[in-house]
Parts: C-alpha cells; structure tokens; sequence
C-alpha cells in the first residue's frame, strides 16, 4: 500500500474515532519531547529480551525506508536504543521508533529531529545477546500490533490500523476530517446543545 501520505495527514484521534479501542496505544508511549513531527508508516516489529536490545538494532538495517520501528522491549531500566542507533536510522530513511520501553541521548536524539515515541529515558544501555525472530505479533502500549500495521503517532496519540482493513479505515477518517473541516464552531454547537438535551431527557432529566 502507497497511501502512507494519506495517514500521515489525518490526527490519530480522527482514526481512533473509527477505531476500537483495541487499536489505539496507552498513554504511556508518548513523544519525548514537544512538537515532534506527526509520523505514518508501516510497522516492522521487533521483540527484545528484557534487558537486551539486539534485536532492535538488527532491524535497524532491514526495516524498508519509510516503515516506523514498533518495539516490545520488555524491561524499562535499560535503553534500547541511543543517539548513534536513532542517527542510523534517520539515514536510512525509518520514519521513526514507537517503543514500549525506553532509550538514551535524547537530548542528541532531539536534535537530529529524529522522531521517537517511548515510555522515557534511561542512561542505562542493554546488552546484545538474545536472538528473537523479526515481524512476528508484538504488544506495544498495551495492544497488538503486527507486521505491517500501519502506525501514526504524533502528540495526540497513537494508533495501529490493521492491515486487513487499511483502505475502509482510512476512507472512514478521511469522511469525518471532511465533515469536520466543512462544520464551524456555531454549526457544531448547536447540534451539540440539542443532542446533549435529547440526551438527558431520555435520562430523565427535566430542565
């Protein structure tokens, strides 16, 4: 699928409004410092051993350029992922990291704009000694997300679209994007009053 441009346009929460809950990550996994750039892209996922980041850094040269690094890291007290890892993968064209766990240089990572959503910071490196298989089914911020999913994440959240139901899914949030864009303020507020209304009235509420 080509249409990766298309998702990056579009805010998570106009996705996570077509979405089930199921597919939107926990607050947890955030961007680590303000104004980081709205990312999409297809997931390659990685699944580390606590402690230990090998297997992200082999992904970091077979991720396709474009795809976002999705990671299981299994332990929060050691980074998986520092300033030189982040710079490697800017090269090589990775739309950026979403990873439950945490990484280190972020003040080197920031600046080379180098997008990373995470749970924080930690000075302390993994080791490299456990082998896991690439692109298997992962769970990052308290969801699955496979192969090829396709992630966008920016500050307001991230979400992960199947990749069985990409072309319904983005069709539907462009719907309400277009909705949104075409409804002012005064517009939408009157529709609102009176759905709030009818809604109390069926509670039972009589003013």
């Amino acid at each position: 699928m080509d249409n990766y441009h298309r998702f990056k346009k579009i805010s998570p929460t106009f996705f996570a409004d077509v979405l089930p809950i199921e597919q939107v990550m926990g607050m947890e996994i955030r961007p680590l410092w303000p104004d980081m750039a709205r990312i999409a892209g297809p997931a390659c996922t990685v699944r580390c051993a606590p402690g230990d980041q090998l297997m992200l850094h082999a992904a970091l040269y077979r991720a396709e350029p474009g795809s976002i690094i999705v990671v299981e890291a299994g332990d929060c007290r050691f980074a998986v992922s520092g300033g030189n890892v982040c710079a490697i993968a800017q090269q090589r064209g990775i739309a950026g990291f979403v990873i439950d766990g945490v990484i280190r240089d972020v003040a080197e990572v920031r600046e080379s704009g180098f997008p990373v959503f995470a749970r924080g910071i930690s000075p302390k490196s993994g080791v490299k000694d456990v082998y896991l298989e690439l692109n298997t089914a992962i769970t990052c911020g308290g969801i699955t997300v496979s192969p090829g999913d396709v992630i966008i994440a920016d500050e307001e959240g991230i979400v992960a679209v199947p990749g069985s139901s990409q072309e319904a899914v983005l069709a539907a949030a462009e719907k309400r994007v277009a909705v949104d864009e075409a409804t002012s303020l005064a517009e939408w507020r009157v529709r609102h009053q009176a759905l709030i209304d009818h809604l109390l009235k069926q509670q039972g509420c009589a003013d």
